[in-house]
């Protein structure tokens, strides 16, 4: 039987604990990102998503109030199996009920092609965040 792929939405005070820990061993311990960029104080601001593998908490992301998405994180161990995108469109669908007209995120440059998959077009130059090359991109929701 295929593994089971949930996603949940809430607040920081729903999901913070298991989506602070994905955070933590995919931005500070794998890619070394240092711990005061990583927590920027604005996650009570944001809505949050959880995904669950079989009911094990394995990715994260949050939707910023300006419709921006970032800190997406999945578990090395749950890559490859849909859980990114599945993480991805939660956060779109959310924007999009909300009325805004696009989302934007900060792609780490290795995901540019995920995202493009997604409909998102990068714009601007690369640049570092936290040591780490970037590139803005925007999925827009009128043509």
């Amino acid at each position: 039987m295929p593994a089971k792929v949930e996603i949940q939405e809430g607040s920081w005070a729903e999901l913070g604990a298991p989506a602070s820990e994905i955070r933590r061993v995919v931005f500070i311990e794998e890619q070394q990102v240092p711990r005061e960029e990583e927590w920027d104080g604005r996650d009570d601001a944001c809505r949050h998503f959880l995904a669950r593998l079989d009911g094990t908490p394995v990715g994260t992301a949050r939707l910023l109030p300006d419709a921006h998405i970032g800190r997406v994180a999945v578990l090395a161990e749950a890559r490859g199996r849909g859980i990114g995108v599945a993480l991805m469109q939660a956060a779109i669908d959310a924007a999009r009920r909300d009325g805004h007209p696009a989302v934007e995120l900060a792609a780490q440059t290795h995901a540019l092609p995920f995202y493009e998959r997604l409909g998102f077009q990068a714009f601007g130059g690369e640049f570092l965040d936290a040591g780490i090359a970037h590139r803005n991109m925007r999925l827009s929701f009128v043509p």
